[in-house]
């Protein structure tokens, strides 16, 4: 992988924020105001506009999130400089060598992104998610890494439950991008849908981490914030989506989205990886879990980021055995020729963050028998 000119990083950043002021533009316009409003002892944002004689509220976000913050200070003074925002796109694609979304794929994003998912704290995951890295970090990703043919999206069900506003109907919103999109019904649920699938078998799927009893496990969580589409709850999840990070998918103007931190998709891929099925579908997509925990690992070493790295993979090793099981089996599971460097890094990693590598086994590649 090579690093990206700073002179790139820094368009980077500046698209990222101009998206962020656009959103604002979009959601806030200039004959509302902004209030604070407590939720269980913690203040939020919220935004209040007349409409036909009433005055409808819509969640903004956390008080205390400083970007938010700034928007709403400033909110007046915004200016949605669409022609400026497609240059940058155009320039970070076609000259730093950044990954330009696959242009179904960035419509669907664009349209649930103006529909509110973001605003409303959901988060960009999978491989789209993967495409939004490389500016973040600064470097060129393989190429092999970044395809895909679904969008997956994710938000806790307690957020959902919590900012009291929802996005338009999610199949709507799907069907203005294509209008085959159709509600796939839950196969434990019928009257619930978590998958939204078009003519040409592209898939939008919603997902929640499973709220810790295997009760829910299977079954479709409801989700008031998600405009009638419910969300399908997998372990390991609230670890991927805590304290997610704002990028910028390279899509005509640039969408600004929400993704999780880097740190943490590279170890819930390791942890993923091992957790794939054996056979044949499953083997593939373990293949590319595995190439995305390297890549994304080397990244994070090489940009001096080896200690937010280990602090995530420490996070995931002290939440118990099948933890470790995946973590130690994910990372045997690495392509070989990275594999060296990741355990390297990972372990210098641990010791400036105060921790010993040989705790986690990486004073040297794992034996077989430590992952069996």
């Amino acid at each position: 992988m090579r690093e990206i000119d700073l002179a790139y990083r820094t368009l980077f950043a500046e698209l990222a924020q101009r998206c962020l002021d656009g959103a604002f533009e979009t959601d806030c316009p200039l004959d509302g105001r902004f209030v604070t409003v407590p939720v269980k002892g913690r203040a939020y944002w919220y935004f209040d506009r007349p409409t036909g004689g009433r005055v409808r509220r819509s969640y903004v976000g956390p008080q205390d999130d400083p970007e938010i913050a700034r928007r709403v200070a400033t909110f007046r003074e915004i200016k949605d400089d669409l022609r400026a925002r497609r240059k940058l796109v155009a320039t970070l694609t076609r000259e730093a060598g950044l990954p330009a979304a696959e242009r179904f794929t960035g419509d669907v994003v664009q349209s649930l992104a103006e529909a509110g998912l973001f605003r409303l704290r959901g988060v960009l995951v999978g491989t789209v998610a993967f495409q939004c890295y490389p500016g973040v970090l600064g470097m060129r990703f393989p190429g092999s890494a970044l395809q895909t043919g679904d969008a997956d999206f994710a938000q806790f069900h307690s957020i959902s439950a919590a900012v009291g506003d929802a996005m338009p109907p999610v199949l709507e919103t799907l069907r203005r991008v294509d209008a085959t999109f159709r509600e796939i019904p839950h196969t434990a649920d019928g009257r619930r849908t978590t998958k939204f699938r078009n003519a040409r078998r592209y898939e939008v799927e919603f997902l929640t981490p499973n709220r810790g009893s295997a009760d829910y496990a299977g079954r479709p969580a409801d989700m008031p914030a998600l405009g009638g589409a419910s969300a399908e709850p997998l372990r390991f999840f609230d670890f991927l989506i805590y304290q997610p990070v704002r990028s910028v998918l390279l899509h005509r103007n640039g969408v600004g989205v929400v993704v999780p931190a880097p740190e943490r998709y590279a170890v819930h891929k390791l942890i993923v990886a091992h957790r794939r099925r054996d056979d044949a579908a499953g083997r593939l997509k373990r293949d590319k879990d595995a190439l995305q925990a390297a890549v994304l690992s080397t990244a994070l070493i090489e940009t001096r980021r080896a200690d937010e790295l280990a602090g995530a993979f420490a996070e995931a090793w002290d939440r118990g055995p099948a933890w470790r099981h995946a973590l130690r089996g994910g990372l045997a599971g690495l392509p070989t020729r990275m594999r060296t460097a990741v355990v390297s890094g990972l372990a210098e990693g641990l010791q400036r963050v105060g921790e010993d590598p040989a705790a986690y086994r990486l004073d040297g590649y794992p034996a077989s028998s430590d992952i069996a």
